[in-house]
C-alpha cells in the first residue's frame, strides 16, 4: 500500500514537474500531492460510488429523463399540444444526450489534468456554462425547425430554457455527485 501511494505521488510530481517548463528553460519546482477543494474533500457518497462509463450512462439517463418530463410539462403549460411538446422534449434530449457525452468526456479529461482536485463552485459554474452554451448552439436550429419559428424566436425560447437549465444542471450535478461520489477525474 505504501509503495502504491508513494509511486502515485512520485508519478504525479514527476508529471507536474516535467509539464512546468518556464520560458527561459528553467524547471519550476514540482508541487506536492494534488490539492483538493475543501467542499468535496473526503465526502462519502450517499448511495454508492459510480466511476467510468457506467457513471456517464447513469448520469445522462437520469438527467435527460427528468429534463424531458420538465420540458414537456412546461411546454404543455404554455398551450402547445402534448405531441408537439413531447416531440420537442424527446428531440432536444437526443441532441442533449450526444452533447452531454461529448462535453463531459472532454471536461473530465481536462479536469483530470488540473492540479487542484475536487469540484469547487467555480468549476461547477464553468461546467454548467460550457455545457449549456454548447447545447444552445445545437438546439436553436432544432427548435426553430420543430416549432416552425424563425431563429430569433427559437433563440429567445432557448434563452428561457437556458436560464432554467443552468440552475438545473448545477443542482443536478451537485446532487448526483453527492449520491454517487465524484468522478475519478475529480476524486
Amino acid at each position: 500500500m505504501a509503495r502504491t501511494i508513494t509511486g502515485t505521488i512520485m508519478r504525479d510530481c514527476t508529471q507536474a514537474h516535467s509539464a512546468r517548463v518556464l520560458f527561459l528553460g528553467d524547471r519550476a519546482p514540482a508541487p506536492a500531492a494534488s490539492a483538493t477543494v475543501p467542499a468535496m474533500r473526503k465526502t462519502k457518497p450517499w448511495l454508492w460510488t459510480l466511476r467510468g462509463p457506467r457513471r456517464r450512462v447513469v448520469y445522462v439517463a437520469c438527467y435527460e429523463l427528468l429534463a424531458m418530463a420538465l420540458v414537456t410539462g412546461a411546454m404543455a403549460a404554455t398551450g402547445r399540444g402534448m405531441v408537439q411538446s413531447g416531440g420537442l422534449a424527446v428531440g432536444s434530449s437526443l441532441i442533449a444526450v450526444v452533447w452531454n457525452l461529448i462535453f463531459n468526456t472532454l471536461f473530465e479529461r481536462w479536469e483530470a489534468r488540473q492540479a487542484v482536485r475536487g469540484r469547487s463552485a467555480a468549476r461547477r459554474v464553468a461546467h454548467a456554462i460550457g455545457f449549456e452554451g454548447g447545447l444552445a448552439f445545437w438546439l436553436v436550429p432544432f427548435i426553430a425547425w420543430w416549432l416552425g419559428v424563425d431563429l430569433r424566436v427559437a433563440l429567445l425560447m432557448e434563452l428561457g430554457l437556458l436560464l432554467f437549465f443552468l440552475l438545473y444542471t448545477y443542482t443536478f450535478t451537485w446532487v448526483f455527485d453527492r449520491l454517487f461520489g465524484l468522478p475519478a477525474s475529480a476524486a
